[in-house]
């Protein structure tokens, strides 16, 4: 029999894998969707306890932030700039005390239904676009997190 790793600890390594791959000057975080409709950390190794209780259980929501939007629209969603994004409105002043100042994030769906199950968001301390190679290693890291959130209950 094959042990299965905990979601946590397999959202960790995504998360990680991501960050490498954005450069030192990004933060990744997972979020996903429990059993009543909320975001939730999965992981985030590089973002404060703090900033993610602030986030904690989100309403998927197309005006809200890049996380809440993509959950809301099942699409990708890019901050270049949180100034200049009024879905940042209400939240920008979060990851701007943290030195960051915009954020893309892509859906995670499920591998049956499409379902969205959470988002792969990648903040940057830079004004920039994920490159279209970020666009796909992330497209990929987020079917693996797919399979780990599917093969798990979720967060509590």
């Amino acid at each position: 029999m094959q042990a299965v790793a905990p979601m946590a600890d397999v959202l960790s390594l995504l998360a990680g894998a991501a960050e490498n791959m954005s450069g030192p000057r990004s933060a990744v975080s997972i979020l996903v969707l429990d059993s009543h409709g909320l975001l939730r950390n999965g992981a985030s190794p590089n973002l404060p306890a703090d900033y993610l209780h602030a986030i904690d259980r989100l309403k998927p929501d197309p005006n809200v932030g890049t996380c809440a939007a993509a959950a809301a629209t099942g699409g990708v969603v890019v901050t270049s700039s949180f100034l200049e994004d009024s879905k940042w409105a209400e939240l920008r002043h979060l990851p701007l005390a943290l030195g960051f100042v915009g954020a893309w994030s892509m859906p995670i769906r499920g591998r049956d239904n499409g379902a969205v199950l959470g988002t792969f968001g990648t903040y940057y301390r830079d004004v920039r676009e994920p490159s279209p190679h970020e666009i796909e290693a992330v497209t990929r890291l987020a079917d693996v997190a797919a399979q780990a959130i599917e093969k798990n209950a979720g967060p509590a």
